[in-house]
């Protein structure tokens, strides 16, 4: 798995999660729901762990509760602490190296869905438009809505397809850090903050 944070082994399994989900009858993924927090997160929602929920519902028509809800809010949490980390340790959650590549893949295109989901609901509701965003932004958001539309070339070697696929997810790491820098912090703060490559 790829957790928010390397220091906190375990703090989100991506199959508990999956299995809180299909216990509630939530028609989605753990990597669609972090994807929709980090595009929250990027775009300038509250980093407020209540607010989240009622994002996720109006982003993703998603309702959660109980235990799933508790789990989404924590998530929300240290997934924003991730992102305003010095350490660059954010990482976006998706399934163990050990799951087969093709369902890994649907994983990574499900978080970039929820990331331009979560993204358009907060942008949508503060009536930002696309010209309020920076050019990286607008650049990393094509970007990431061209790897939500990824697949597995059945043409590639295993190995082919493996780095292309750790190389998109150090490419949506950098990015959502980035987005978040632009947007996020910047409209706290109101100081520039340089891209991180």
């Amino acid at each position: 798995m790829h957790d928010i944070f390397d220091g906190e082994q375990g703090v989100f399994d991506f199959d508990e999660i999956a299995n809180h989900m299909l216990e509630q009858g939530v028609d989605s993924s753990p990597s669609a729901v972090h994807g929709c927090l980090c595009g929250l997160l990027a775009a300038g929602a509250k980093n407020e762990a209540e607010v989240c929920l009622d994002a996720l519902s109006a982003a993703l028509d998603l309702n959660v509760h109980g235990e799933l809800a508790d789990q989404v809010m924590q998530l929300y949490r240290i997934t924003a602490a991730a992102l305003q980390d010095d350490e660059f340790d954010f990482h976006p959650l998706l399934p163990d190296d050990e799951v087969e590549i093709v369902a890994r893949t649907g994983e990574l295109v499900a978080w970039c869905k929820g990331f331009l989901a979560g993204f358009a609901h907060v942008s949508v509701a503060a009536d930002k438009d696309a010209s309020a965003l920076s050019q990286d932004s607008g650049e990393i958001l094509k970007d990431v809505a061209a790897i939500a539309q990824a697949g597995v070339d059945d043409e590639d070697s295993e190995e082919e397809l493996e780095e292309s696929y750790m190389e998109l997810v150090e490419y949506l790491r950098f990015a959502a850090l980035n987005v978040y820098m632009d947007n996020a912090m910047s409209a706290d703060t109101g100081e520039l903050h340089p891209p991180v490559h």
